[in-house]
């Protein structure tokens, strides 16, 4: 009998450091390059993708034996959550392990906007600078402003538990209360988005991309917000109207953007690159070695849970069924 496939990204041979992966059953793995079409198999039994490749019905459909999608990341977009369950395919993520990682890129875009770093970066080494001056690239400080945060999951409170040391009051904006977070740092809870919005001096966005959150922050959003905010999002591109962004920025009322994600990624949007107060980075969040290869063994155990018949450590929740939102 032919041995059943484990079906890896080939973009995370690296992080493995010469691990040759075992799988119950003594199934084989097989590396998938990013442009490679998904086989035509009967032998293919799990599945370990990046957030990049889409995996639809359609998909699951040319491996009828499959049993797990094992996402590569904390989001899951990608993966048609309801035709899984439909064909009794789990599907996993991996929380947690890039909570911190995620949290401390979010802060270093919160600085990067707030201080103007992408325009100091660029005049200190154009060759055109001519010296300190009183009034040169004056930006916000942060002590007692308000840092709104939108979502506040497991990411999200970790941005917010950060806070208090650069001396700003946390609101947040979710779904239900998190009264550890209240109690952990004086957060208070904002029942309607306008709220929030109006209130925040720094908008951090931590929510998941669902039908109910595409979109979310449109132009009629982004006009509430208080004037010289800052507006950063680690989480998905999909959240925030790129359009209605690059005019908030040219025209008011936000006087800066950090950005580690895009609609279209790995396509960033010239309205936004050419901007000076749009800081961009080409999606870092969770870009530390330590994270990354967290996250590669989580994937790995959670195939190997449902291979040899137990239940996989992190199934996406059941939140994740169109309709329901989550943090």
């Amino acid at each position: 009998m032919s041995r059943e496939i484990v079906l890896v990204s080939r973009e995370l041979r690296p992080l493995l450091d010469g691990e040759r992966p075992e799988w119950p059953g003594g199934a084989a793995t097989r590396w998938v390059a990013p442009s490679e079409e998904l086989p035509l198999s009967e032998r293919v039994v799990a599945l370990i993708p990046l957030l990049s490749r889409e995996i639809s019905g359609a998909e699951m459909d040319r491996l009828p034996r499959l049993r797990v999608v094992a996402n590569y990341a904390v989001g899951y977009d990608n993966v048609d959550v309801e035709a899984a369950r439909e064909r009794g395919v789990a599907v996993t993520n991996t929380p947690g392990v890039l909570t911190e990682a995620t949290a401390d890129l979010t802060w270093a875009l919160i600085l990067a906007a707030a201080r103007r770093m992408r325009e100091g970066l660029e005049l200190a080494t154009s060759g055109r600078w001519e010296g300190w001056k009183p009034d040169q690239l004056l930006g916000a400080g942060l002590q007692e402003k308000r840092l709104g945060i939108l979502g506040a999951g497991r990411i999200g409170s970790a941005v917010a538990r950060r806070a208090p040391g650069f001396g700003m009051d946390v609101l947040y904006w979710s779904r239900s209360g998190n009264a550890e977070l209240e109690r952990a740092v004086g957060a208070r809870r904002e029942e309607e988005l306008d709220d929030i919005l109006s209130a925040s001096h720094v908008l951090s966005v931590h929510l998941p991309l669902t039908p109910e959150t595409r979109g979310l922050l449109d132009a009629g959003a982004l006009a509430a917000m208080t004037p010289g905010s800052v507006l950063v999002n680690t989480a998905r591109g999909g959240i925030v109207e790129t359009e209605a962004l690059a005019g908030a920025l040219r025209e008011g009322p936000l006087s800066a953007a950090g950005l580690d994600v895009y609609p279209n990624e790995p396509e960033v949007p010239a309205s936004l690159r050419e901007l000076p107060n749009a800081f961009v980075l080409p999606h870092l969040g969770s870009a530390t070695r330590e994270a990354r290869t967290g996250m590669w063994r989580i994937a790995r155990d959670n195939v190997r849970s449902v291979l040899a018949g137990r239940e996989p450590m992190t199934p996406v929740p059941e939140s994740a069924l169109p309709g329901a939102t989550g943090d």
